[in-house]
């Protein structure tokens, strides 16, 4: 069943402002609401093998896991086989504009590539780029103290024209809140409330700006692939990428 945001409506209230949530997760049950999230499984073959980007890891059930109110995505080598986790909430949970804001420990080592990021819900029908990419946080091991913020659209294609990379030196410490605030003019992107990113085309169109329409949520932890870099330093192994909490708000 698809969630529209007018029935997953949460109102939160201070003596300083209303602010209307149209998701909340928080992690705290024992597995995984699949009302909400699906699980991403095996290496994306035949049809995506490598998942598109040549990617080493195999997705599992097994590697994900909910604790003490927390998602934590475990990336581990056994047998020379990486395996590791991904959920999305393709059909489920959806939505076209707002701030979503998500609280995370990223995975950090020599050939990881921990994300947050959203694709249009229209991808079965258009495909990839032209359904539009949203990259709230991407961290690769091979760059430490470096988030990426980046757009993917038919304009830029996989050359990542849209994107900044921010130096946070202690990014690998703890926990971050990682927020990006989507409106029908332009998408700011948020590191620890700090603004890192604007991505605001002046004459928008098809190309450029396939953000005015739905699109869904993925969390994953990927290992190695064209982005994350060839060499994987197999020493890191188990890795873990946690998940606080995850809030979409009008």
């Amino acid at each position: 069943m698809r969630y529209v945001a007018y029935i997953l409506l949460f109102v939160f209230t201070t003596s300083v402002y209303s602010q209307a949530f149209i998701f909340e997760e928080h992690f705290n049950d024992t597995r995984l609401n699949e009302t909400y999230w699906n699980y991403d499984l095996g290496d994306g073959c035949p049809q995506l093998c490598g998942w598109g980007n040549d990617e080493r890891q195999i997705y599992t059930k097994e590697n994900i896991e909910l604790k003490d109110g927390k998602l934590i995505i475990t990336a581990i080598k056994k047998d020379d086989v990486y395996t590791s986790g991904k959920i999305t909430s393709k059909d489920k949970i959806e939505f076209q504009y707002g701030t979503i804001e998500v609280r995370a420990q990223i995975s950090d080592g020599y050939g990881l590539w921990p994300a947050i990021w959203m694709l249009g819900e229209d991808i079965s029908e258009v495909g990839w780029p032209d359904c539009g990419e949203i990259d709230i946080m991407e961290y690769i091991g091979r760059e430490p103290h470096t988030i990426y913020n980046s757009l993917h659209t038919r304009q830029s294609f996989g050359n990542t024209l849209n994107s900044k990379k921010t130096t946070v030196n202690t990014i690998e410490e703890g926990f971050h809140v990682f927020k990006s605030i989507w409106t029908k003019d332009k998408i700011d992107f948020y590191i620890d409330d700090q603004l890192a990113y604007t991505y605001e085309p002046e004459i928008k169109n098809k190309k450029n700006w396939p953000f005015n329409k739905p699109f869904y949520l993925i969390i994953n932890l990927a290992i190695g692939g064209n982005f994350g870099g060839p060499k994987v330093d197999d020493s890191i192994f188990p890795k873990k990428f946690i998940i606080d909490y995850i809030r979409v708000s009008k």
